[in-house]
């Protein structure tokens, strides 16, 4: 499995710190300053440590820091590479976002339980194709949760005593999959793009502290306004009013909690 350089937790540089700090090896040798790791903040860290431990680091592609504006010219190095790959991820957001503003469907990841996404060819552009059994299952769902007034609970045993395949066949049905398909305004027709965001970790869990207070994943995501997605034109399986109705019902059983 291929870990990213922008993490501290990584089995092999978990076996060089402690290697360095037994006073086993002298030298280090890193490719680039970003392969050591992408956070410019992480560099300092374990050049810092490596250093205490009387370890030095060498980088290939990186001229040898023997003299305070050599370090001051590996930091710069560091710096530079991570606005670029800034650079880089803000060009790719931007070209989505774009991208959905003209309609394209292939900015969104996959498709829901009920269609299927049909690659693009030389001669049309992706879409979304409705699964006609899926499609059942969805309309099912949605009439037992705004005619009928079962819960979401009610929903996922019914399909599960039925024998309802879900979408990966052996798995099965949870509320959570039946919340998210009745927020879910791709199914009135409206796929949107750009639903959530990243942001910054709010709590600590009792793992994370066991830990150090440290995780890969310093964010989380959470759901932007409804009024920041930008909708994308697909092929309808409800109306829009009964996902109104769906809508309306979420909102008084959050209000009741």
């Amino acid at each position: 499995m291929r870990v990213t350089a922008a993490t501290l937790i990584r089995l092999g540089l978990e076996q060089v710190r402690d290697l360095a700090a037994e006073g086993q090896i002298e030298n280090v040798l890193v490719y680039s300053p970003d392969r050591l790791s992408r956070k410019y903040a992480y560099q300092v860290l374990l050049v810092e440590e490596f250093a205490r431990h009387g370890v030095e680091v060498i980088f290939i592609r990186s001229p040898r820091a023997s003299k305070p504006e050599e370090h001051l010219l590996v930091q710069f190095q560091g710096m530079i590479a991570e606005y670029e790959r800034a650079q880089i991820a803000e060009r790719t957001r931007r070209g989505k976002r774009y991208r959905a503003k003209t309609g394209l469907i292939s900015v969104l990841s996959g498709a829901p339980y009920g269609y299927r996404y049909v690659k693009k060819t030389e001669t049309a552009a992706s879409y979304y194709e409705i699964m006609e059994l899926e499609a059942k299952v969805v309309h099912k769902v949605f009439e037992c949760y705004t005619e009928v007034g079962l819960s979401i609970g009610a929903i996922a045993r019914w399909l599960n005593d039925h024998e309802i395949p879900t979408r990966k066949q052996t798995s099965r049905w949870e509320r959570s999959t039946i919340w998210a398909m009745l927020r879910n305004p791709a199914y009135m027709g409206k796929a949107c793009f750009g639903k959530t965001e990243s942001a910054p970790r709010q709590r600590i869990t009792r793992p994370l502290r066991q830990r150090g207070g440290f995780s890969p994943r310093c964010s989380s995501n959470r759901e932007r306004p409804r009024h920041e997605w930008i909708e994308i034109a697909v092929p309808a399986i409800i109306s829009e009013a009964s996902f109104a109705l769906a809508e309306e019902r979420l909102e008084q059983f959050l209000m009741g909690l």
